[in-house]
């Protein structure tokens, strides 16, 4: 019987950076793993190595879906301890890229299934191990769910959240790529002759920014929700202000590029914006707004997904707590959380989803990014126990 810890070291060391997003040494390995252990499994792809992979029987659908991503984000040598693929097992922790996020949830898994299938215990659940969460998931989730490969239902998604407080709901996503044009001038006479197309974007960015003071108004409940979840993730992440972050439009605006030369008003300039969208905000209104404040400025392509979250009183939901409460200790509840994940999708599919994983978050993406050994076995437990769970509801 491999340690879990053993294979989320395996994992991290098949590199499957994203970009380019080669998976299809990985989700072999899983393929294999799988295989061992006597369950059969379908893998999928393109013919850029871009794979998935999803578990197979006969009879009817489960209920329960356990998903996981397998591509990261690449990493550079520079600054590590120890080198980013190394996978090395030291003092507690399993090191490398991808150890939390979330390689570590995909061991986690596997440990489960493999521990019962060693008792004897059916797996209530499909398993799907997908590319190309790190870059939206066309390839990855989105595909599988198009292709009509994974029925609606519960799912259990291995991401890492804080080892108590499960997720339930994240924060909507709007990406915008936008155009600005310029009148040309001398740069000498700026700006009382020409209009600058990069000053123009800067009018628009300030707009935004004033946004970000706005609050949105939800119901009682979903504002206690993330009450909780601001205190969680504020000790959590060691950072103030995590309410404003859940409450409020955040914003960033990661490339810019614009102008021809240093003496000449720009006459062309592009954007990329990504918001981070709260519940109670109209993205059809927030693109309207974005426009009307772009008068030099047109959008060349968007791509939206609303806020969404999972009934906390739902049986998934419960199921899960119970689970964590038996494995944990402390007080368990269900928060939500602003980074955008597969669960988006599946929500939109039809899925009841929740966020369960194991790893140090603060090393998420992060040089030095690693996993407690100790994480990952308790990941295990708790996944064994829904399974239980599910396995007993039929």
């Amino acid at each position: 019987m491999r340690a879990v810890s053993r294979i989320c070291a395996d994992l991290v060391a098949i590199r499957s950076e994203n970009p380019p997003g080669r998976t299809d040494e990985v989700i072999e390995y899983i393929r294999a793993f799988l295989t061992e252990i006597g369950i059969s499994s379908s893998v999928s792809g393109n013919t850029a190595g871009e794979c998935n992979l999803v578990t197979t029987g006969t009879g009817q659908p489960k209920k329960l879906l356990f998903c996981g991503h397998v591509d990261v984000v690449p990493a550079l040598d520079a600054g590590w301890t120890h080198p980013p693929f190394s996978g090395i097992i030291q003092d507690g922790f399993v090191h490398g890229r991808g150890s939390t996020d979330m390689k570590g949830g995909c061991a986690s898994i596997l440990a489960a299934c493999q521990a019962r299938v060693d008792r004897s215990e059916e797996i209530p659940a499909t398993l799907a191990f997908v590319c190309d969460e790190e870059t939206g998931g066309e390839n990855g989730i989105r595909r599988l769910l198009s292709e009509g490969a994974l029925t609606p239902g519960d799912c259990v998604i291995a991401e890492p959240t804080p080892s108590r407080h499960p997720c339930i709901g994240q924060k909507g996503l709007c990406r915008l790529e936008m155009v600005f044009s310029g009148t040309p001038a001398h740069g000498s006479l700026y700006p009382a002759v020409g209009t600058s197309a990069i000053m123009e974007s800067m009018t628009l960015l300030n707009h935004v920014k004033a946004l970000n003071k706005k609050e949105y108004p939800v119901d009682p409940s979903l504002n206690a929700i993330i009450a909780q979840s601001s205190a969680v993730l504020g000790r959590e992440f060691g950072i103030d202000g995590v309410g404003d972050i859940l409450k409020r439009l955040t914003f960033n605006p990661g490339v810019i590029k614009g102008g021809e030369k240093s003496n000449v008003v720009a006459q062309h300039c592009t954007l990329e914006l990504e918001l981070r969208v709260p519940w109670g905000c109209s993205i059809d209104k927030l693109i309207t707004s974005i426009q009307a404040h772009a008068v030099h400025g047109k959008i060349l392509s968007q791509e939206t997904h609303n806020p969404s979250i999972t009934d906390p009183a739902s049986p998934l939901v419960e199921i899960t707590c119970d689970a964590v409460k038996r494995v944990q200790e402390g007080e368990v509840f269900p928060i939500v959380q602003w980074a955008a994940s597969d669960a988006r999708h599946l929500r939109a599919a039809g899925f009841k989803v929740i966020e369960y994983g194991p790893g140090e978050i603060p090393t998420l993406h992060a040089v030095n990014e690693r996993t407690p050994i100790d994480s990952l076995e308790k990941a295990s437990l708790v996944y064994q126990d829904i399974m239980a769970k599910y396995a007993e509801t039929g």
